[in-house]
């Protein structure tokens, strides 16, 4: 039996990879960091009911900064300057 592990793009619990389906393009890379991050904020917006865009967008780089796959992104580094 494998033991579950989680999408370094996102945190989702996996059972095998480095990147859960949603995480991936159809040919299984990692999506883009914008395409990424604007799906994130599209399901906290549901998810969550995050009152709005940037309070999402804020609340979805925090989490992709924590975020294995992310994590050295500059854009997420500039944050933390």
């Amino acid at each position: 039996m494998n033991e579950d592990t989680t999408c370094q793009s996102c945190g989702m619990t996996i059972d095998d990879g480095t990147y859960c389906k949603y995480c991936t393009d159809e040919s299984g890379n990692l999506q883009a960091f914008e395409e990424r991050l604007d799906r994130m904020v599209q399901w906290l917006r549901r998810q969550e009911s995050v009152a709005s865009d940037e309070e999402a967008r804020q609340k979805a780089l925090a989490a992709m900064a924590e975020m294995p796959a992310w994590r050295d992104h500059p854009q997420l580094k500039a944050m933390r300057a």
